[in-house]
């Protein structure tokens, strides 16, 4: 049971889904959306069956529902940006997520909900991995894979207390989301772990609540292979930009001095230590003990200097939220 039990109908929430062939399922994700629900944006991403015209006859029952259609297909973070900038003409003050295959339908949402309406945080994801019952059943290359992948999207986007980051069930604050530079977002596969990457560099606080989901029959869309290819190089390129703009762009501190002497003396002290050991390798005689030490005492200094910037990394995470409080009611 919820600790606040705030009347939630007062407050102006949509719900974003993006629907992609999901005919046989959008019927019974729309009809579990709860009545505290102000506005139900659907987006129909381009869908080759017939998910848009069974949401056009859901409307004529569901007055809240909103159809809206991508001429191509766009992928769920496309379809989530159409729903989002549909969400922001509208003025909601808080936007939630919900996947159009009714795997999150059953869940109340209100957990995601009410951190955002008492203005405890900008951004509230859900996290399967605080629920151990629910865990058991999620398939075993999932725990591995996500478990594995959690922690590069950790060091990529600075949100060390974050888990669960391919997590599709999400809510958002109108002020947070107003402030993202959406056309940033990956549109596709990579979704949510762009959008945290961006939310980061604007400040925004990040909550993670129990999800419990629930697996059946349906399959990724997402392999392990493509996983495996593309994401590494993707969540390279959201660290260093964000280690960048973080310590030379919007700030200078000791986590950026150490930046700059540890990489250089950690990258001096390996490409010094190749190059010796090669040579004296070659020559079949052992190196001079002080040709040892130069590259062992480099590489240990940035060792150490590359670890007291990541300490301060740790503890420099947003803490204050963008959102101005509690919310008023409509």
């Amino acid at each position: 049971m919820s600790k606040f039990m705030l009347d939630l109908a007062q407050y102006k929430i949509a719900v974003v889904i993006p629907a992609y062939k999901v005919e046989n399922q959008i019927v019974e994700t729309l009809a579990r959306i709860p009545d505290y629900i102000s506005q139900i944006i659907v987006v129909d991403d381009a869908s080759p069956d017939s998910t848009g015209e069974i949401v056009e006859q859901a409307k004529v029952k569901d007055a809240r529902i909103t159809l809206v259609k991508n001429v191509k297909n766009q992928g769920v973070g496309g379809a989530m940006l159409t729903g989002f900038k549909e969400a922001l003409k509208i003025n909601a003050q808080v936007i939630l997520k919900i996947d159009g295959d009714g795997q999150m339908s059953g869940y109340d949402p209100r957990p995601l909900l009410e951190p955002l309406i008492l203005g405890q945080a900008d951004y509230v994801k859900g996290n399967r991995f605080r629920d151990f019952h629910a865990l058991k059943s999620m398939p075993i290359i999932r725990q591995i894979g996500n478990m594995g992948l959690g922690f590069l999207v950790k060091a990529a986007t600075g949100y060390w207390d974050c888990f669960d980051p391919t997590n599709g069930f999400f809510a958002i604050r109108h002020e947070a989301l107003s402030a993202l530079p959406l056309e940033r977002i990956h549109k596709r596969y990579f979704f949510e772990t762009s959008m945290l990457g961006e939310l980061y560099l604007i400040g925004a606080v990040i909550q993670d609540v129990p999800y419990p989901a629930v697996y059946g029959d349906e399959k990724s869309n997402l392999s392990v292979t493509q996983t495996l290819w593309e994401f590494p190089p993707k969540l390279a390129r959201i660290f260093f930009r964000r280690v960048l703009i973080k310590n030379f762009l919007f700030d200078f501190s000791m986590e950026s001095i150490y930046l700059l002497t540890g990489f250089p003396m950690l990258l001096f002290g390996l490409l010094f230590g190749i190059v010796k050991w090669i040579k004296y390798f070659n020559l079949g005689i052992p190196a001079p003990t002080g040709t040892i030490m130069i590259p062992v005492m480099s590489v240990m200094l940035g060792v150490q200097l590359l670890l007291a910037a990541a300490n301060i990394d740790l503890a420099s995470m947003p803490k204050e939220p963008l959102s101005g409080g509690e919310l008023e009611g409509k």
